[in-house]
């Protein structure tokens, strides 16, 4: 017989087959109510002594850079010796000041005076050959001038003996062949006169382009021994201008090559700054630019004069001149920290610099409620910046509280609450 099934009531029905549909939409819908509804925005709590803050203010943005520079002279002389040598005295000291002219040290050299014995050697060998050359030459005069006498006598005497022969022979007294014989000696006499004339004028003129030329050559060995001997001077290094010695480099003793720098003369009536810029302000500094540093109770300005192309190591280099009066008792090597003017002073909304920029990069920052009890993260924009502040171009307005220390500890949330 058939069981008659009753009809499920209350509960029962809540957690029948029926009801599963109802309970996977009621599921559904607070799910999405709890999406619409929920805030996803990260939080953390900390205590407001453990940050930094700082206002946001509408004021003048100064746009400069804070260097340090060094003293330098204006002008340096380098030392460095025409000729090489051992260091044997050292006369100037390093710092003192010298005159120009003044000897600094004293070196020797001993391949220089084997050198000058070697020259003088061969200078005292080559006046020796020119002085028997000329010797040889004159006994050589001697000897044509002489020929050239007994040729004159044999042209006379030949002379004479044909005018008689010839005399004899047109009286028809003596043979044709005999006053032929006369004739041809004394023709043969005056061949041999002019020859010996010729000879005697082709050795004046060889012995006096000879004797030039031994006596140029001679003349330049002379002017090659002075030159060696002023090498020998050049072994005394002297300051080549008056100044400072700000530098030697040298030690007793010491090899010393030649044209090596070992010192260098500072010139102290002017002096310039040699600063280290960052290679990133490297297109926007240009020569011209004024800086301005704080010493002694007084204010000092100085421009830049030139420019370095090359980095080193992210930092290019810059010498600065003074314009106007220097500090008192200014010394090389001094550091002087300059404010480097970049452009002109422009109105802008300014913040604190803080250490929260190295981990923002400028892109964000917490900004404080009106109450001081939250902070919210905002995007900004952060711009130019100088040693005291940030130019903020955007989402900051003036009287805005920011916290400006470092964000490591904060863990990068959206919403700090203050115990």
């Amino acid at each position: 017989m058939d069981r008659k099934l009753e009809k499920k009531r209350g509960v029962t029905l809540m957690f029948s087959r029926k009801a599963l549909p109802y309970w996977a939409g009621a599921l559904m819908l607070g799910v999405t109510l709890w999406a619409l509804l929920h805030d996803n925005s990260s939080t953390f709590r900390t205590s407001r002594d453990t940050v930094t803050t700082g206002k946001a203010i509408a004021g003048e943005f100064n746009d400069y850079i804070r260097i340090s520079g060094q003293v330098q002279p204006m002008t340096t002389i380098q030392i460095s010796p025409l000729e090489g040598g051992v260091v044997e005295e050292i006369i100037a000291e390093e710092g003192s000041m010298v005159k120009k002219g003044e000897e600094i040290l004293r070196m020797s050299n001993e391949n220089l005076d084997l050198q000058i014995l070697n020259a003088e050697a061969e200078l005292a060998e080559k006046e020796n050959i020119l002085r028997n050359t000329m010797i040889s030459m004159e006994q050589q005069k001697l000897n044509v001038k002489q020929e050239k006498l007994q040729l004159q006598m044999e042209v006379r005497r030949y002379g004479r003996i044909y005018g008689q022969q010839k005399a004899l022979y047109e009286e028809r007294l003596i043979a044709k062949e005999t006053w032929l014989q006369a004739e041809e000696d004394y023709l043969l006499a005056v061949d041999k006169l002019e020859l010996v004339k010729n000879r005697e004028l082709q050795d004046s003129l060889y012995r006096t382009v000879e004797i030039e030329q031994m006596e140029e050559s001679l003349e330049n060995m002379r002017l090659n021994m002075e030159m060696i001997r002023r090498r020998k001077e050049n072994l005394t290094v002297k300051a080549p201008a008056d100044g400072e010695l700000g530098l030697l480099d040298a030690v007793l003793g010491q090899n010393i090559n030649s044209g090596s720098r070992i010192g260098q003369i500072n010139d102290l009536s002017s002096y310039k700054i040699e600063a280290l810029i960052d290679e990133h302000y490297i297109d926007r500094v240009s020569a011209g630019l004024e800086a301005m540093f704080e010493r002694q109770d007084g204010t000092y300005r100085a421009v830049i004069r030139k420019i370095y192309p090359e980095v080193r190591d992210g930092k290019f280099k810059a010498d600065f001149r003074f314009t106007g009066k220097q500090p008192e008792n200014i010394r090389t090597g001094q550091t002087y920290y300059m404010d480097l003017q970049l452009g002109q002073p422009e109105e802008a909304i300014l913040i604190p610099r803080g250490t929260f920029y190295q981990h923002t990069g400028g892109k964000w920052i917490y900004v404080l409620s009106q109450d001081g009890t939250r902070a919210f993260r905002r995007e900004i924009s952060i711009g130019r910046q100088n040693p005291q502040s940030y130019e903020v171009e955007s989402g900051l307005e003036p009287g805005e509280e920011v916290i400006i220390s470092g964000y490591g500890s904060l863990k990068d949330n959206d919403i700090l609450i203050f115990r």
